[in-house]
């Protein structure tokens, strides 16, 4: 007797940790954004790219498949229900004309793996929600900073043997590795200090020009593990248009991320892109 509900209480367990946890596949493309195969209203087959930095989902008006059963008032559509893998998120908020990454139909974002730990495993390309904390051998972990639902990371920048600490936004929208911001670029000087690879200018109707310039950090440090030689872009010329540092989706890639419930830390390891060439922005 004692061994039949001993089978039985071990059967119940393993059924409890297989509930606990749900897979989402998704899809690397080559501009290093994630794509998730979306079936959003039950109708509409839609290619979705992540988007870590917002909470809520979007529709591009350069969209390849049809949106034709989302109803926008005021470009904001709510109420929808998204169904990926064998999981469909109900009440989800839908903002209309927002431009999304190569390949993509639109964006969503953190907010379906809300009250969850969340995994984004590039080397199995695919998420893990997790209803209890996972294993985290081999993570390290690091502070997690929330603003406007946005995630925020410190990370220390070496320019000339000086080692600069600087707020990331995650931002796996972008496809290059570091974007600094305008502040950051001009008290760092690295328009004089880093290695310049690249530049492109442009003007606008008012005869202001941008020029976006790519360099190449030496190294970057995140707790106890560096990476070398980064392709870090940056902007000069009139325009003062970027606010905030990225940690973008090309270094993203280079790691395992596990987010924890309360989006207070985030647990990183290296992943099998750790040591890849670097993307570069034409």
């Amino acid at each position: 007797m004692y061994q039949k509900f001993s089978c039985l209480a071990f059967v119940l367990l393993s059924l409890n940790l297989f509930k606990a946890q749900e897979k989402i596949p998704f899809r690397l493309t080559k501009h290093n954004n994630i794509i998730v195969k979306t079936l959003v209203n039950d109708k509409d087959s839609l290619h979705l790219m992540f988007q870590i930095a917002m909470e809520d989902a979007s529709i591009s008006p350069e969209r390849i498949r049809k949106a034709d059963h989302i109803t926008f008032k005021d470009e904001i559509s709510d109420g929808n229900t998204v169904k990926i893998a064998n999981k469909k998120y109900e009440n989800i908020r839908f903002f209309d004309n927002e431009f999304t990454g190569h390949e993509a139909d639109g964006k969503i974002g953190t907010g379906i793996f809300k009250d969850q730990y969340f995994k984004i495993d590039y080397d199995n390309s695919q998420f893990v929600s997790y209803d209890k904390e996972p294993d985290l051998k081999d993570y390290q972990p690091m502070n997690l900073y929330v603003k406007n639902g946005q995630f925020y990371i410190v990370a220390d920048n070496v320019i000339e043997d000086k080692q600069q600490e600087a707020y990331f936004l995650l931002q796996s929208g972008y496809s290059g590795g570091l974007l600094y911001s305008n502040e950051f670029a001009e008290a760092n000087n690295l328009n004089e200090k880093l290695k310049i690879t690249g530049e492109k200018s442009m003007k606008n109707s008012a005869g202001q020009i941008i020029t976006t310039k790519q360099g190449v950090l030496p190294f970057l440090k995140l707790g106890n593990i560096v990476l070398k030689n980064l392709t870090a872009g940056f902007f000069t010329g009139d325009l003062k248009a970027q606010h905030a540092n990225y940690f973008a989706a090309d270094v993203m890639r280079r790691f395992n991320w596990i987010f924890d419930k309360d989006r207070k830390v985030v647990y990183i390891k290296p992943s099998k892109y750790f040591n890849e060439p670097y993307y570069k922005i034409n």
